[in-house]
């Protein structure tokens, strides 16, 4: 991250916090940064989103060790939360296996509404909830999409191999 990001104040502080979880007003921020937030982080949920590339904002929090685990835009408040060491997903023949766990953080890293996760992943809502709710799981093709969108924003999970019979 660039050291003039105006957004190096709000590492800064994430980075001398111990707290797993730590949630700031919307005007606390600006008062760490010294300078206003623009009215997309006031007006667009997604302005939030947990993204590796091309947004200083969210490098700011990912670099501290943290991610935008809720937002609040009427109350204007935010709470980023430092994500769990990795989730456990199982590994069939080289396809990531996912389970309604793993499918909830990868959305909750995204800073995702369900609604959303769906419409990223070319699904209904319902789906996406039925995923997380365990009465489904992601077909073959489904589980390697969300592979490739769980790489594009480093969620980090960990592959737990299993032999296939045959």
């Amino acid at each position: 991250m660039k050291g003039g990001s105006k957004y190096q104040p709000l590492l800064e502080y994430l980075q001398r916090s111990d707290r797993p979880e730590i949630t700031l007003s919307f005007t606390e921020i600006e008062r760490l940064m010294g300078d206003s937030l623009p009215d997309s982080a006031r007006n667009e949920r997604r302005w939030w989103g947990n993204r590796s590339k091309g947004a200083l904002q969210a490098s700011a929090w990912m670099n501290a060790g943290y991610v935008v685990a809720e937002v609040d835009l009427g109350k204007e408040h935010v709470t980023f939360r430092k994500p769990t060491s990795g989730y456990k997903v199982q590994s069939v023949a080289h396809t990531v296996h996912w389970n309604s766990d793993s499918i909830k953080a990868l959305r909750l890293q995204m800073g995702l509404t369900q609604s959303q996760l769906a419409e990223e992943l070319g699904v209904r809502q319902q789906t996406v909830s039925e995923w997380e709710n365990g009465i489904y799981e992601p077909t073959r093709a489904t589980s390697k999409h969300l592979a490739m969108v769980a790489e594009k924003v480093g969620f980090k999970y960990t592959e737990l191999r299993t032999q296939e019979s045959g």
